[in-house]
């Protein structure tokens, strides 16, 4: 993955798609598979929007059993069991435990049933997962002592136990779309990120592809293309309607789904639910109130999510201090042996995704169910254009795949069916994620530290080589950053392989080492010292990109990894 701006205008594509997160990127990949010529154009960094801020879950649509509803539930399954599938390094299952209370709605017999049927409804949610460590097990029941074992501090008050089920999770969500987008590049797609789709190109009444900006340049390029997938998620009304006339009939709302995540762990991999304050009321038959998760995630525990409605800007989403204060306070009221403090905050996560239909103030909201996929010749009768705005990550594959059908039938092009729910994405071809840990630690340089291996094996899967090989030229590379997981050679290769152009790019997307909160300012030194080494950059520029960096580490920051943590003196000193 090399950038090349002007590989953009040296020849005609089938497809241009404009957006590189979860949606995008599965589109493009879905497309280059089935033999289209495909060009990719981010008006930022591939993963910096929505992707980057989810709650890192991949749901197998047990929540849909209390709205019975049937067909989104087996999507979801579908989805999670692709997504198993072709990135076994990038997702894996989490056990996640729901306490029970008493009888009734918060019981055990009401919310086995429900299980049950689940499991009725997902038999063949394993088809094809060789590696049975990486199978969805069926609910099981845990005792009132188990519970409170694992979860001490648990409000304790009528608990009978608990059930466990499992859903998804993924190790590192910008590296999973990275990994799409590779996918794509390693078939001949073209892609550029910091390139922005200023205006669409038409013919008569067809769309035949977009001008484009070099955000880093200022130059503009024409990328013809016979026909355009608009994938910028909450962007796309705002970008229909200022930029080409085109307002959608229904633009529709917005949340804004937040999560933090703090620095402490229960001494297991369970997950815990508990009840918020807020209820469902799209749902047929439920619990007392929506649930609330405390997710182990790497050395973290993820905890969310928390909704509102979002009218403004895409670019002005942000957390405040008093949003925090509330979250903290709804948290420690559900499981009060959190007993969470500000302090513990390290990272703000916080996206938008489409939300249903609620009236002013509505304390109890009603969620976004579906992807909206826009024909825009029925919508504007402007052939060839096609607009998705994706509801939830774990839904992008799928989703995807009924836009590129839709692109492929008005192309009235005869291309095979979708297979990327079978295709093993880049890094993913393997079948037991031990065994690749192990040849991780035996072909690693000597002297590289083993507190790498692992990490190595999630982010890069199979490739893991390629860093090693940086590593074995120079023994420097084989060294982590500071005290991190991350090798130097992963910064090197980021820019050499993965197409990042700036600091940030490094530090919240390609590597570890600020998705979980501020790596230290010798570790951010470090990385700006060897980008600079690598791109050329003066001192001054350098300096730039380690401001903006940390900047970015700030409550009410916009559509990056949000965190609290504060500036450290060391790197004021090199300011």
């Amino acid at each position: 993955m090399r950038r090349s701006f002007s590989a953009l205008s040296e020849q005609s594509f089938d497809l241009l798609v404009i957006g590189g997160g979860a949606f995008g990127a599965c589109a493009a990949w879905d497309a280059t598979l089935r033999g289209l010529k495909v060009a990719l154009v981010e008006r930022t960094d591939f993963a910096s929007g929505t992707s980057a801020n989810s709650f890192k879950m991949v749901h197998g649509g047990i929540r849909y059993v209390q709205h019975l509803d049937i067909p989104r539930l087996r999507a979801s399954c579908r989805e999670r069991s692709a997504l198993l599938r072709v990135a076994p390094h990038l997702v894996s299952p989490l056990p996640i435990v729901i306490p029970t209370y008493g009888h009734l709605r918060q019981g055990k017999a009401f919310l086995g049933t429900g299980m049950l049927l689940y499991d009725l409804l997902t038999a063949d949610r394993n088809r094809s997962i060789r590696d049975q460590t990486r199978h969805i097990p069926p609910r099981r029941f845990l005792g009132r002592a188990e519970i409170q074992n694992l979860f001490p501090g648990i409000e304790a008050d009528d608990l009978t136990g608990g059930a466990v089920f499992c859903d998804g999770q993924m190790y590192n969500p910008t590296r999973l779309v990275l990994a799409f987008v590779r996918s794509a590049v390693e078939l001949g797609m073209v892609a550029a990120n910091y390139a922005e789709a200023e205006e669409l190109l038409r013919s008569a009444d067809s769309i035949v592809g977009a001008r484009v900006r070099d955000l880093e340049t200022g130059e503009f390029t024409d990328v013809r293309a016979r026909a355009v997938l608009n994938a910028a998620g909450p962007w796309v009304p705002w970008m229909l309607d200022q930029r080409q006339q085109l307002p959608l009939k229904q633009a529709g709302t917005y949340s804004r789904d937040a999560c933090f995540l703090v620095q402490r762990q229960f001494p297991h991999s369970y997950a815990l639910a508990v009840q918020g304050r807020t209820q469902d009321p799209d749902a047929v038959l439920s619990r007392a109130a929506r649930h609330l998760f405390i997710v182990p995630w790497r050395e973290f525990s993820l905890v969310g999510v928390w909704h509102v409605v979002w009218q403004e800007h895409p670019d002005s989403v942000s957390v405040t201090e008093a949003e925090l204060t509330s979250f903290l306070g709804e948290i420690n009221e559900a499981f009060p042996g959190m007993e969470l403090t500000s302090d513990d905050v390290t990272m703000w996560n916080a996206g938008l995704v489409p939300f249903g239909e609620n009236e002013p103030g509505a304390k109890h909201l009603s969620y976004g169910k579906r992807s909206h996929i826009i024909d825009h010749k029925r919508e504007h009768g402007i052939d060839n254009l096609v607009s998705l705005i994706g509801v939830r990550y774990t839904m992008a594959r799928g989703d995807a795949a009924k836009a590129v059908d839709m692109l492929c039938r008005k192309l009235e092009k005869r291309v095979p069916g979708c297979t990327t729910d079978r295709t093993p994405i880049f890094g993913g071809d393997f079948e037991s994620f031990s065994e690749l840990c192990s040849d991780v630690a035996r072909c690693a340089p000597p002297g590289t530290p083993d507190r790498a291996f692992e990490p190595l094996a999630h982010n890069y899967g199979t490739q893991y080589r390629d860093i090693f090989a940086l590593g074995g030229e120079d023994p420097e590379l084989a060294q982590t950053v500071d005290e991190s997981t991350t090798l130097r050679g992963e910064v090197i290769h980021a820019i050499r392989a993965e197409m990042a152009v700036h600091l940030s790019d490094i530090v919240f997307r390609r590597t570890d080492l600020g998705t979980g909160g501020h790596p230290g300012s010798v570790a951010l030194r470090q990385v700006a010292q060897l980008a600079a080494r690598e791109l050329g950059w003066s001192d001054q520029t350098m300096l730039t990109e380690l401001d903006d960096v940390e900047r970015r580490f700030g409550v009410g920051v916009t559509l990056e990894p949000l965190s609290i943590a504060r500036r450290e003196p060391e790197l004021e000193e090199l300011a």
